[in-house]
């Protein structure tokens, strides 16, 4: 019922619309005002009814729907831990992005004295890497669904299409920010707290501080340490945790609180790393009784995403005689990659 009066609302407003446009273009012109409002009312009526040739009307929608479909996982990325990371989109070519790999920092020297200075070379290259491709598996869309239903259709599938390509390209990217495994400059610390039903040992502030400790040693800037807490390692601080808890049921944005100098995320599918070897599963693996999720570490600044073009693929119920349906599926390009990892990414996995 409240759809059906939405519909007739939306219906009169067009009428009320095309009726005060027809007059106004009926006076400029000379014609009575009226004469123009019943004119423009036909025109906007029979434009709803009858198909352009050549599917004309659906040429138009795909370049609609790609523009929504775009401006929607966009939108969907927003207040996540890519937040502030920085955008290198203006710089992909033909889905390339092209980065300046530069091997070291330049030494700042404080009260020197003693001149002329020693010249330090920087050696710098540049360095190609393709986006990776997210594609969605086609839906159908009837005839009678994309010309009698063409607006709600359009946002049903929109945000169906939007919402798996932003939760899968936040998946990939929160795997390619975590350390490959424990090393001296990409630490992956195991978790220390009580075990629970699993064996699984819980997350403490403990642990927190250990790998800031960690970090401070590697000399990581305070400013742009971020923390994406997994799904276990949120609950263990909700139990025991009363601050984190408050914190927690109050946030309004992606940022939960800070925690030791850490802006703290959480994200629904962190990597999976093997608790006795440390080590991350590969993207998409399926968790064995050693593996767990871990909480990645990165510094934001040396970070990047990138997003290149998005397009979509449609077929015409015209062109499907039998099933009389049309089909519709999405690609877009997307990376998000470490610039550099030693002193910049790190993990806490629970230990068990």
């Amino acid at each position: 019922m409240r759809k059906k009066m939405i519909r007739i609302v939306m219906a009169l407003v067009g009428l009320l619309v095309c009726t005060v446009m027809g007059g106004l273009l009926a006076s400029c012109i000379g014609v009575p005002a009226w004469l123009g409002a019943i004119g423009m009312v036909v025109i906007g009526v029979g434009s709803y009814f009858v198909r352009l040739p050549n599917g004309l009307r659906a040429g138009v929608y795909v370049e609609v729907w790609t523009r929504q479909v775009v401006e929607h996982y966009t939108h969907a990325l927003e207040g996540t831990f890519l937040e502030g990371v920085p955008d290198f989109s203006q710089y992909a070519e033909n889905d390339v992005v092209h980065l300046s790999d530069v091997s070291g920092d330049p030494t700042v020297l404080v009260d020197n004295t003693t001149y002329p200075l020693e010249i330090e070379e920087l050696e710098d290259g540049d360095v190609s890497i393709k986006l990776s491709k997210f594609e969605t598996k086609p839906t159908q869309v009837t005839d009678d669904e994309l010309y009698a239903l063409a607006y709600d259709k359009m946002g049903l599938v929109k945000t169906r299409h939007g919402n798996r390509l932003s939760e899968t390209m936040l998946d990939k990217a929160i795997h390619a920010f975590a350390p490959t495994e424990d090393t001296a400059e990409t630490p992956v610390l195991l978790t220390t707290g009580t075990m629970d039903e699993d064996g699984r040992k819980k997350l403490t502030r403990l642990d927190v501080i250990a790998l800031r400790r960690k970090l401070d040693k590697l000399k990581v800037p305070k400013k742009g340490r971020r923390l994406v807490l997994c799904s276990d390692h949120v609950a263990d601080l909700l139990e025991i945790d009363q601050k984190f808890q408050n914190q927690y049921h109050d946030y309004s944005t992606g940022v939960i609180m800070k925690m030791y100098g850490f802006e703290i995320y959480e994200a629904v599918n962190c990597p999976l790393f093997d608790c006795t070897t440390k080590k991350k599963k590969s993207f998409g693996s399926v968790a064995t009784v050693n593996d767990f999720e871990g909480s990645v570490f990165f510094y934001v600044p040396r970070m990047f995403k990138c997003k290149g073009g998005t397009k979509m693929y449609y077929s015409k119920a015209e062109n499907d005689p039998v099933n009389k349906r049309n089909l519709v599926s999405f690609t877009t390009r997307f990376v998000a990659l470490p610039q550099k990892k030693e002193g910049a990414v790190g993990a806490i996995v629970s230990g068990k």
